[in-house]
């Protein structure tokens, strides 16, 4: 039985200065021996399971928080995790990979958009039991304090028990301070209607800025959005094979003429 207390990697794509990190960094001090924060130097929000290719990356050491070993990186939420396994660790492999807490929802689809949790997913594909939490308020005065009790009680349970291979948890809280409790939830059919405002700039050249709305098309009372409508944490386990197995079949009784 393992005696000594995990050793943590907190990752996010709000930047390493965001609110949100420091909420996550107290809860893991918490639980954690060594505390390890790797994140990107300015908001990299919707990039995805984007990395960098085309140009060099910067890793520094930055001292903000009391009682975590901290990094800002120049590159994306999947870089910083990238970087931290083969540089900071060196191959060894921590014993809990947390992402965010973000600003915003990270729901229905918004989790293929998300930085936050493809910084988890990355961390998922490394072997590291992995979670992305995130809380539905943007803003830069969002508070965090309502979820603090359930974030460390989802991180020592996967610390207790493990995750499925290949598995990670999405993990979002409503905007309220009376959180009823966790819902384990499927991911709701719902996505983003969007919608790009035409305008123009001072030399009469147009430019567009996306808006939207936000639409679930899911009339279940078993997925992420119905949970946080109620006022529940939702728990979705996610997986990065995209492989949709129930169609396989389909696929297969296709006649290709070639």
């Amino acid at each position: 039985m393992k005696t000594t207390k995990p050793t943590i990697l907190v990752v996010n794509d709000d930047g390493v200065t965001a609110p949100g990190i420091k909420a996550l960094i107290e809860v893991m001090k918490e639980i954690g021996g060594r505390i390890v924060v790797v994140a990107p130097d300015s908001p990299q929000s919707g990039m995805g399971h984007a990395i960098t290719i085309g140009k060099p990356l910067r890793l520094d050491k930055v001292d903000l928080y009391e009682g975590a070993e901290m990094y800002s990186c120049s590159g994306t939420p999947v870089d910083c995790v990238k970087l931290a396994v083969t540089r900071i660790f060196k191959g060894l492999k921590p014993d809990l990979c947390v992402s965010g807490i973000n600003h915003g929802l990270n729901n229905g689809i918004n989790v293929l958009y998300s930085g936050t949790m493809s910084a988890a997913v990355e961390g998922a594909i490394e072997s590291i039991p992995s979670i992305g939490f995130s809380l539905d308020d943007y803003t830069m005065q969002a508070d965090f304090s309502p979820c603090a009790k359930f974030i460390k009680e989802i991180a020592l349970q996967v610390l207790q028990n493990g995750l499925p291979p290949n598995t990670l948890l999405n993990v979002n809280f409503p905007k309220t301070k009376d959180i009823k409790g966790i819902k384990i939830c499927r991911q709701a059919n719902a996505k983003w209607a969007e919608d790009y405002d035409e305008r123009l700039d001072p030399y009469k050249r147009p430019y567009y800025w996306i808006s939207g709305v936000y639409q679930v098309n899911d009339n279940g009372q078993d997925n992420d959005s119905w949970a946080l409508d109620n006022s529940y944490a939702s728990v979705v386990p996610t997986q990065f094979d995209m492989t949709a197995y129930n169609a396989i079949a389909v696929l297969n009784s296709w006649k290709f003429n070639v």
